[in-house]
Protein backbone atom coordinates (compact mmCIF):
# COMPACT_ATOMS: atom_id res chain seq x y z
CA UNK A 1 0.00 0.00 0.00
CA UNK A 2 1.05 3.55 -0.95
CA UNK A 3 0.43 6.16 1.16
CA UNK A 4 0.03 9.57 -0.26
CA UNK A 5 -0.17 13.38 0.61
CA UNK A 6 -3.81 14.09 -0.40
CA UNK A 7 -2.93 17.99 -1.05
CA UNK A 8 0.39 17.26 -2.45
CA UNK A 9 -1.21 19.14 -5.27
CA UNK A 10 -2.60 22.14 -4.11
CA UNK A 11 -0.26 25.10 -3.13
CA UNK A 12 0.61 25.80 0.41
CA UNK A 13 -2.25 27.34 1.44
CA UNK A 14 -1.06 26.71 4.94
CA UNK A 15 -4.94 25.12 5.85
CA UNK A 16 -5.44 21.77 7.22
CA UNK A 17 -8.71 21.19 6.80
CA UNK A 18 -8.55 18.82 3.55
CA UNK A 19 -6.23 16.76 5.61
CA UNK A 20 -5.74 14.07 7.91
CA UNK A 21 -3.93 13.60 11.02
CA UNK A 22 -2.51 10.21 12.45
CA UNK A 23 -1.62 10.55 16.27
CA UNK A 24 0.39 7.73 17.67
CA UNK A 25 0.17 6.97 21.48
CA UNK A 26 0.79 4.80 23.98
CA UNK A 27 -2.09 5.36 26.11
CA UNK A 28 -5.70 6.53 25.33
CA UNK A 29 -9.46 6.78 26.69
CA UNK A 30 -11.72 3.85 25.57
CA UNK A 31 -15.30 5.00 24.03
CA UNK A 32 -16.93 5.23 27.84
CA UNK A 33 -13.81 6.21 29.62
CA UNK A 34 -13.32 3.49 31.79
CA UNK A 35 -10.14 3.30 31.28
CA UNK A 36 -8.42 7.49 30.62
CA UNK A 37 -5.08 6.87 30.04
CA UNK A 38 -3.62 10.21 28.23
CA UNK A 39 -6.88 12.19 28.59
CA UNK A 40 -5.51 14.85 27.38
CA UNK A 41 -4.14 13.71 23.85
CA UNK A 42 -8.10 13.61 23.73
CA UNK A 43 -8.92 16.61 24.99
CA UNK A 44 -6.92 18.14 22.55
CA UNK A 45 -8.22 16.62 19.84
CA UNK A 46 -11.11 17.91 20.96
CA UNK A 47 -10.08 21.55 19.51
CA UNK A 48 -7.91 20.21 16.91
CA UNK A 49 -10.50 18.39 14.88
CA UNK A 50 -12.49 21.24 13.72
CA UNK A 51 -9.02 21.76 11.54
CA UNK A 52 -9.19 18.42 9.88
CA UNK A 53 -11.04 16.34 7.49
CA UNK A 54 -10.34 13.59 9.50
CA UNK A 55 -7.81 12.35 12.48
CA UNK A 56 -6.69 9.14 12.83
CA UNK A 57 -6.03 8.07 16.53
CA UNK A 58 -3.34 4.44 16.79
CA UNK A 59 -2.99 3.46 20.29
CA UNK A 60 -1.24 0.14 21.04
CA UNK A 61 -2.30 -2.39 23.53
CA UNK A 62 -0.13 -4.73 25.48
CA UNK A 63 -1.97 -8.11 24.89
CA UNK A 64 -2.77 -9.25 28.61
CA UNK A 65 -5.93 -11.53 28.36
CA UNK A 66 -7.88 -8.92 29.37
CA UNK A 67 -5.92 -8.58 32.90
CA UNK A 68 -5.06 -5.02 32.33
CA UNK A 69 -7.68 -2.37 32.20
CA UNK A 70 -6.48 -1.14 28.82
CA UNK A 71 -6.76 -4.89 27.28
CA UNK A 72 -10.31 -5.47 29.25
CA UNK A 73 -11.65 -1.73 27.64
CA UNK A 74 -10.20 -0.53 24.59
CA UNK A 75 -11.52 -1.52 21.46
CA UNK A 76 -11.77 0.36 17.72
CA UNK A 77 -14.57 3.24 17.71
CA UNK A 78 -15.47 6.39 15.97
CA UNK A 79 -16.83 9.49 16.98
CA UNK A 80 -17.50 12.76 14.92
CA UNK A 81 -14.52 12.69 12.38
CA UNK A 82 -12.10 10.62 14.83
CA UNK A 83 -11.07 7.13 14.22
CA UNK A 84 -9.13 5.25 16.94
CA UNK A 85 -7.55 1.44 16.55
CA UNK A 86 -6.00 -0.25 19.56
CA UNK A 87 -3.77 -3.27 17.77
CA UNK A 88 -2.67 -5.95 20.02
CA UNK A 89 0.63 -6.74 20.62
CA UNK A 90 3.62 -7.60 22.95
CA UNK A 91 6.03 -5.42 24.95
CA UNK A 92 7.43 -4.78 28.38
CA UNK A 93 5.58 -1.81 30.32
CA UNK A 94 8.78 0.51 31.27
CA UNK A 95 7.18 0.89 35.00
CA UNK A 96 7.76 -2.74 35.55
CA UNK A 97 11.55 -3.52 36.83
CA UNK A 98 11.85 -6.90 35.32
CA UNK A 99 14.66 -5.49 32.46
CA UNK A 100 16.91 -2.97 32.02
CA UNK A 101 15.24 -0.31 29.63
CA UNK A 102 17.75 -1.23 26.78
CA UNK A 103 16.29 -4.75 26.64
CA UNK A 104 12.68 -3.49 27.09
CA UNK A 105 13.32 -1.72 23.56
CA UNK A 106 14.30 -5.23 22.01
CA UNK A 107 11.39 -6.68 23.35
CA UNK A 108 8.75 -4.06 21.91
CA UNK A 109 6.04 -4.59 19.08
CA UNK A 110 4.39 -1.69 19.19
CA UNK A 111 5.91 -0.10 16.09
CA UNK A 112 5.22 -3.49 14.41
CA UNK A 113 1.60 -3.21 15.09
CA UNK A 114 0.79 0.38 14.70
CA UNK A 115 2.42 -0.52 11.06
CA UNK A 116 0.15 -3.22 10.27
CA UNK A 117 -2.84 -1.46 11.52
CA UNK A 118 -2.39 1.07 8.79
CA UNK A 119 -2.08 -1.42 6.36
CA UNK A 120 -4.30 -2.88 7.45
CA UNK A 121 -7.24 -0.46 7.54
CA UNK A 122 -5.48 1.29 4.32
CA UNK A 123 -5.13 4.58 6.45
CA UNK A 124 -4.05 7.15 4.46
CA UNK A 125 -2.61 10.20 6.68
CA UNK A 126 -0.69 13.78 5.59
CA UNK A 127 0.86 14.42 8.59
CA UNK A 128 1.68 12.58 12.06
CA UNK A 129 2.04 14.10 15.48
CA UNK A 130 3.60 11.37 17.83
CA UNK A 131 2.67 11.14 21.81
CA UNK A 132 5.75 10.21 23.34
CA UNK A 133 9.44 9.19 22.03
CA UNK A 134 8.85 5.75 22.53
CA UNK A 135 7.01 3.76 20.41
CA UNK A 136 5.02 7.03 18.95
CA UNK A 137 8.29 9.17 17.53
CA UNK A 138 10.15 6.05 16.55
CA UNK A 139 7.32 4.50 14.32
CA UNK A 140 6.87 7.97 12.95
CA UNK A 141 10.62 8.16 11.86
CA UNK A 142 9.77 4.85 10.64
CA UNK A 143 7.00 6.37 8.54
CA UNK A 144 8.32 9.03 7.32
CA UNK A 145 11.60 7.14 5.52
CA UNK A 146 9.47 5.18 4.12
CA UNK A 147 6.45 7.31 2.88
CA UNK A 148 7.58 10.64 3.23
CA UNK A 149 5.21 12.18 5.57
CA UNK A 150 6.34 14.60 8.01
CA UNK A 151 6.13 14.35 12.13
CA UNK A 152 6.03 16.56 14.85
CA UNK A 153 6.80 14.94 18.38
CA UNK A 154 5.38 16.08 22.10
CA UNK A 155 7.75 14.48 24.22
CA UNK A 156 5.37 14.26 27.11
CA UNK A 157 8.43 12.65 29.28
CA UNK A 158 8.91 13.89 32.89
CA UNK A 159 12.27 14.97 33.09
CA UNK A 160 13.52 11.94 34.94
CA UNK A 161 12.45 9.46 31.78
CA UNK A 162 13.91 11.86 29.35
CA UNK A 163 17.00 11.74 30.76
CA UNK A 164 17.03 7.86 30.79
CA UNK A 165 16.49 7.72 27.51
CA UNK A 166 19.01 10.11 26.35
CA UNK A 167 21.07 8.19 28.74
CA UNK A 168 20.76 5.15 26.93
CA UNK A 169 21.75 6.37 23.78
CA UNK A 170 19.72 3.80 21.88
CA UNK A 171 19.95 4.72 17.47
CA UNK A 172 15.93 4.49 17.47
CA UNK A 173 15.78 7.57 20.24
CA UNK A 174 18.33 9.64 18.90
CA UNK A 175 17.17 9.01 15.29
CA UNK A 176 13.49 9.69 16.24
CA UNK A 177 14.41 13.26 17.91
CA UNK A 178 16.99 14.28 15.26
CA UNK A 179 14.70 13.18 12.06
CA UNK A 180 11.65 15.18 13.54
CA UNK A 181 9.99 17.88 11.50
CA UNK A 182 9.41 19.62 14.80
CA UNK A 183 9.72 18.63 18.39
CA UNK A 184 7.16 20.40 21.54
CA UNK A 185 8.37 19.87 25.31
CA UNK A 186 5.72 20.54 27.92
CA UNK A 187 7.93 22.33 29.50
CA UNK A 188 10.85 24.77 28.96
CA UNK A 189 13.39 23.01 31.33
CA UNK A 190 13.73 20.04 28.72
CA UNK A 191 14.63 22.09 25.75
CA UNK A 192 17.85 22.75 26.06
CA UNK A 193 18.04 18.92 26.22
CA UNK A 194 16.53 18.00 22.88
CA UNK A 195 17.99 21.01 21.31
CA UNK A 196 21.40 18.47 21.06
CA UNK A 197 19.25 16.35 18.75
CA UNK A 198 16.82 18.77 16.67
CA UNK A 199 17.37 22.42 16.98
CA UNK A 200 13.20 23.06 16.11
CA UNK A 201 12.42 22.45 19.41
CA UNK A 202 9.76 24.70 21.40
CA UNK A 203 7.74 24.44 24.33
CA UNK A 204 4.01 23.76 24.23
CA UNK A 205 1.97 22.77 27.34
CA UNK A 206 -1.07 21.13 28.15
CA UNK A 207 -4.15 22.70 27.77
CA UNK A 208 -7.58 21.83 30.32
CA UNK A 209 -11.10 21.68 28.84
CA UNK A 210 -13.97 23.79 29.28
CA UNK A 211 -15.40 21.65 32.11
CA UNK A 212 -13.06 22.64 34.55
CA UNK A 213 -13.99 26.06 35.98
CA UNK A 214 -15.11 27.64 39.49
CA UNK A 215 -18.14 25.79 40.86
CA UNK A 216 -19.71 27.06 44.38
CA UNK A 217 -17.30 24.58 47.15
CA UNK A 218 -20.15 24.03 49.57
CA UNK A 219 -22.44 22.79 46.65
CA UNK A 220 -19.31 20.61 45.59
CA UNK A 221 -18.95 19.31 49.27
CA UNK A 222 -22.75 18.78 49.71
CA UNK A 223 -22.93 16.85 46.62
CA UNK A 224 -19.51 14.53 47.91
CA UNK A 225 -20.54 14.20 50.61
CA UNK A 226 -17.41 15.73 52.93
CA UNK A 227 -17.38 18.12 55.47
CA UNK A 228 -18.33 21.57 54.72
CA UNK A 229 -16.54 23.33 58.01
CA UNK A 230 -13.09 21.17 57.02
CA UNK A 231 -10.22 22.45 55.48
CA UNK A 232 -9.31 20.10 52.57
CA UNK A 233 -6.71 18.92 50.14
CA UNK A 234 -7.20 16.80 46.80
CA UNK A 235 -4.47 15.84 44.60
CA UNK A 236 -5.49 12.56 42.04
CA UNK A 237 -3.60 10.31 39.36
CA UNK A 238 -2.53 7.34 38.78
CA UNK A 239 -0.96 6.02 42.42
CA UNK A 240 2.70 5.47 41.53
CA UNK A 241 6.26 6.20 43.49
CA UNK A 242 7.05 9.47 41.12
CA UNK A 243 4.43 10.99 42.91
CA UNK A 244 5.73 11.62 46.11
CA UNK A 245 2.44 10.56 47.96
CA UNK A 246 4.36 9.55 51.00
CA UNK A 247 5.80 12.94 51.53
CA UNK A 248 2.33 14.06 51.94
CA UNK A 249 0.51 11.30 54.03
CA UNK A 250 3.60 12.34 56.31
CA UNK A 251 2.99 15.73 55.88
CA UNK A 252 -0.22 15.09 57.18
CA UNK A 253 0.95 13.63 60.35
CA UNK A 254 2.95 17.22 60.95
CA UNK A 255 -0.21 19.12 60.53
CA UNK A 256 -2.22 17.58 62.48
CA UNK A 257 0.13 18.65 65.38
CA UNK A 258 -0.81 22.15 64.53
CA UNK A 259 -4.43 22.02 63.03
CA UNK A 260 -6.96 19.72 63.61
CA UNK A 261 -9.55 20.34 61.15
CA UNK A 262 -7.33 19.16 57.85
CA UNK A 263 -8.71 16.33 55.68
CA UNK A 264 -6.89 14.87 52.87
CA UNK A 265 -8.21 13.06 49.78
CA UNK A 266 -6.20 10.97 46.88
CA UNK A 267 -8.00 10.05 44.20
CA UNK A 268 -6.63 7.48 41.66
CA UNK A 269 -5.49 3.73 41.43
CA UNK A 270 -2.49 1.71 40.63
CA UNK A 271 -2.05 0.21 37.43
CA UNK A 272 1.01 -1.24 37.26
CA UNK A 273 2.53 -0.37 41.13
CA UNK A 274 0.16 -2.42 43.41
CA UNK A 275 3.34 -2.55 45.41
CA UNK A 276 3.49 1.04 45.83
CA UNK A 277 -0.10 1.58 46.05
CA UNK A 278 0.21 -1.19 49.76
CA UNK A 279 2.84 1.40 50.38
CA UNK A 280 1.16 4.45 50.99
CA UNK A 281 -2.15 2.72 52.50
CA UNK A 282 0.32 1.23 54.84
CA UNK A 283 1.78 4.05 55.84
CA UNK A 284 -1.32 5.66 56.88
CA UNK A 285 -2.17 2.72 58.98
CA UNK A 286 1.34 2.96 60.27
CA UNK A 287 0.74 6.93 60.87
CA UNK A 288 -2.70 5.99 62.57
CA UNK A 289 -4.10 8.57 59.50
CA UNK A 290 -7.24 6.33 58.82
CA UNK A 291 -9.44 9.53 60.07
CA UNK A 292 -7.83 12.08 57.92
CA UNK A 293 -6.35 10.87 54.60
CA UNK A 294 -8.59 9.17 52.44
CA UNK A 295 -8.36 7.06 49.22
CA UNK A 296 -11.09 7.78 46.83
CA UNK A 297 -10.24 4.66 44.02
CA UNK A 298 -10.42 5.30 39.96
CA UNK A 299 -11.91 8.67 39.53
CA UNK A 300 -14.49 9.39 36.85
CA UNK A 301 -13.31 12.54 34.39
CA UNK A 302 -16.73 13.66 35.52
CA UNK A 303 -16.17 14.06 38.88
CA UNK A 304 -12.90 15.72 39.23
CA UNK A 305 -14.08 19.32 38.44
CA UNK A 306 -16.24 18.76 41.36
CA UNK A 307 -13.61 17.35 43.75
CA UNK A 308 -11.53 20.71 42.59
CA UNK A 309 -13.89 22.90 43.69
CA UNK A 310 -14.40 21.38 47.11
CA UNK A 311 -10.87 21.50 48.16
CA UNK A 312 -9.44 24.35 49.69
CA UNK A 313 -5.53 23.40 48.38
CA UNK A 314 -5.09 21.40 45.54
CA UNK A 315 -1.76 19.50 45.98
CA UNK A 316 1.30 17.92 44.22
CA UNK A 317 4.22 16.23 45.97
CA UNK A 318 5.45 14.45 42.99
CA UNK A 319 9.08 13.78 42.32
CA UNK A 320 9.17 13.93 39.09
CA UNK A 321 6.72 15.90 36.56
CA UNK A 322 6.67 16.56 32.68
CA UNK A 323 4.26 19.71 33.40
CA UNK A 324 1.37 17.95 35.59
CA UNK A 325 -2.63 18.98 33.86
CA UNK A 326 -4.26 18.60 37.32
CA UNK A 327 -1.98 21.90 38.32
CA UNK A 328 -3.45 23.76 35.51
CA UNK A 329 -7.36 22.84 35.67
CA UNK A 330 -7.36 23.21 39.45
CA UNK A 331 -5.60 26.77 38.75
CA UNK A 332 -8.84 27.01 36.18
CA UNK A 333 -11.22 25.96 39.27
CA UNK A 334 -9.79 28.88 40.97
CA UNK A 335 -7.94 26.27 43.12
CA UNK A 336 -4.21 27.38 44.79
CA UNK A 337 -1.73 24.70 43.80
CA UNK A 338 1.13 23.71 46.61
CA UNK A 339 3.43 21.65 44.91
CA UNK A 340 6.92 20.46 45.36
CA UNK A 341 9.85 21.28 42.81
CA UNK A 342 9.59 18.88 39.31
CA UNK A 343 10.08 20.33 36.59
CA UNK A 344 6.58 20.61 35.26
CA UNK A 345 5.31 22.88 38.78
CA UNK A 346 8.33 25.23 38.32
CA UNK A 347 7.09 26.08 34.91
CA UNK A 348 3.60 26.35 36.26
CA UNK A 349 3.92 27.74 39.19
CA UNK A 350 5.72 31.07 38.11
CA UNK A 351 3.33 33.50 40.10
CA UNK A 352 3.68 33.27 44.36
CA UNK A 353 -0.18 34.64 43.81
CA UNK A 354 -1.58 31.15 42.33
CA UNK A 355 0.89 28.63 44.29
CA UNK A 356 3.73 27.76 46.84
CA UNK A 357 6.85 25.76 45.74
CA UNK A 358 8.22 23.11 48.33
CA UNK A 359 11.47 21.21 48.40
CA UNK A 360 11.01 18.33 46.52
CA UNK A 361 10.71 14.56 48.84
CA UNK A 362 10.94 16.53 52.14
CA UNK A 363 7.66 16.18 54.51
CA UNK A 364 8.38 18.66 56.67
CA UNK A 365 8.61 21.17 53.89
CA UNK A 366 5.49 20.22 52.09
CA UNK A 367 3.57 20.22 55.22
CA UNK A 368 4.98 24.19 55.72
CA UNK A 369 3.66 25.14 52.37
CA UNK A 370 0.01 23.66 53.11
CA UNK A 371 0.12 25.61 56.55
CA UNK A 372 1.33 28.49 54.57
CA UNK A 373 -1.35 28.00 51.54
CA UNK A 374 -4.11 27.17 54.43
CA UNK A 375 -3.53 30.70 56.03
CA UNK A 376 -3.36 32.84 53.21
CA UNK A 377 -6.34 34.41 51.77
CA UNK A 378 -6.52 33.80 47.83
CA UNK A 379 -7.64 35.78 45.06
CA UNK A 380 -9.17 32.88 42.82
CA UNK A 381 -10.09 35.27 40.05
CA UNK A 382 -6.78 36.13 40.06
CA UNK A 383 -5.59 32.46 39.96
CA UNK A 384 -8.66 31.75 37.01
CA UNK A 385 -7.09 34.58 34.89
CA UNK A 386 -4.04 33.03 35.23
CA UNK A 387 -4.71 30.04 33.94
CA UNK A 388 -6.31 31.76 30.65
CA UNK A 389 -2.91 31.04 28.72
CA UNK A 390 -3.48 27.02 29.59
CA UNK A 391 -6.94 27.19 27.87
CA UNK A 392 -7.17 24.07 25.56
CA UNK A 393 -8.68 26.08 22.50
CA UNK A 394 -5.14 28.41 22.75
CA UNK A 395 -3.15 25.56 23.43
CA UNK A 396 -4.43 24.30 20.28
CA UNK A 397 -3.71 27.18 18.09
CA UNK A 398 -0.07 27.18 18.58
CA UNK A 399 -0.24 23.32 18.11
CA UNK A 400 -1.87 24.33 14.47
CA UNK A 401 0.53 26.58 14.09
CA UNK A 402 3.33 24.23 14.15
CA UNK A 403 1.37 21.73 11.84
CA UNK A 404 1.30 24.59 8.95
CA UNK A 405 4.83 25.43 9.50
CA UNK A 406 5.60 22.10 9.21
CA UNK A 407 2.90 21.40 5.91
CA UNK A 408 4.36 24.46 4.86
CA UNK A 409 7.86 23.32 4.79
CA UNK A 410 7.49 20.16 3.42
CA UNK A 411 5.68 21.68 0.45
CA UNK A 412 8.54 24.19 -0.33
CA UNK A 413 10.40 20.73 -0.43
Amino acid sequence: MTITSQNSSHEPTRDTRDLTLLIITPDFPDAEQRYIGSIYVKDQIEFLKPFFKKIIVICPVLFSCKIMPNDRYCIDYQYDNVSVYYPRCFFVPRIIPLLKYKRKLDLDFRAHAIMKCIQKHKIHFDLIHAHFTLPSAHCADLLKAKYKIPYVITANEDSGWLQEEIDLMDPRIKNAWINADQIMTINTYEIPKLKKYNFSTISVPYGFILNYSPLDMHTCRDILKIPRNAKILFTFGNLQKRKGLEYLIEAMDIIRKTRDDVQCYIGGKAEYEKSYETFIRKRVTELNLEDRVHFLGFMNGLDIPAWINACDLFVLPSLEEGFGIAQIEALACGKPVIAAKNSGSMDILTDPDVGILCERADSADFARGILRGLARKWDSDKIVQFSGKYRGDNVAQIVLGVYRDVIARKRRD
